[in-house]
């Protein structure tokens, strides 16, 4: 852990990330970072005790330096970094829908490039990081990338031509479910509970339920059978959400995500 990591664009993720970072061992004398407004450099220095640099400086001293800008705004940020990027350096990208292949023909030939998919529970420590290597990265840099995201979450590498369909699932992931939590309150709601009652019951629910299928092992749909009882409440709802076409909507959304990352790939951000 003595290599010099450096953040750029580090908003809540980037933060997030350093933190989780720091809680896993990190120095924070290592850790670099930067951010396009100096107040927000300052409230980096002084919460997490890392070291605010401009991008070039980060670009020349950093052994890792980890991408974290909006897609849109990653050519500029090349633009400024590749004259000062050694080809011994490695390059993780955290942005959706950005190849490798994208930074790869913008930077000293050679450079190894680590694509990362990871999301919002970064900021809880239970993040998917979805990792895939470039064309020049070894096993060893996606070790190194695993080390740094594994501080936030749980790790999973896949061949890059996975990274579409692993965004809408899981970069897009938490989405689907803070939306399904809110319909749910709602109809908590017109059922006659108060909003509080409504949010704790379907909050708690929800946890439960993700615990039971990380650790028990067992299918979801056997999970599900364990609580639909015949002629019971729950295969009523069940009827319903398949009247309306629920699972069938899902399946459309999530190629929906996927397809935009396949756009944002191409460079269409409209």
């Amino acid at each position: 852990m003595s290599q010099k990591v450096a953040v750029l664009g580090t908003g809540k993720i980037g933060e997030a990330l350093l933190s989780g970072m720091i809680r896993a061992g990190w120095a924070p004398a290592d850790l670099l970072v930067t951010a396009r407004r100096p107040e927000r450099a300052e409230e980096l220095r002084t919460r997490h005790g890392v070291t605010p640099v401009s991008n070039p400086e980060a670009a020349k001293t950093a052994d890792t330096l980890i991408l974290t800008v909006k897609p849109q705004d990653m050519g500029a940020l090349l633009d400024e970094l590749s004259p000062h990027i050694p080809a011994d350096r490695l390059v993780i990208s955290g942005a959706a829908g950005i190849p490798t292949s994208f930074f790869e023909e913008r930077l000293a030939p050679g450079t190894p490039v680590v694509r990362v998919m990871t999301n919002t529970p970064a900021l809880v420590d239970e993040a998917m990081s979805v990792i895939s290597a470039g064309t020049h990265a070894t096993a060893e840099h996606l070790a190194h990338a695993e080390e740094i995201f594994g501080a936030v979450g749980k790790t999973l590498r896949v061949p890059e031509s996975q990274q579409d369909a692993c965004t809408a699932l899981s970069g897009s992931g938490p989405a689907y479910f803070f939306y399904l939590v809110e319909a749910m309150t709602d109809a908590g709601i017109l059922l006659g509970l108060p909003r509080d009652k409504a949010h704790e019951l379907i909050v708690q629910s929800a946890i439960g339920a993700a615990v039971m299928l990380r650790d028990s092992g067992e299918h979801p749909v056997k999970l599900r059978e364990n609580v639909t009882s015949p002629a019971g409440t729950t295969i009523n709802a069940i009827r319903e959400l398949e009247n309306h076409g629920v699972r069938a909507a899902l399946i459309a959304a999530l190629e929906a995500a996927r397809d935009r990352s396949r756009e944002l790939a191409t460079g269409n951000k409209d």
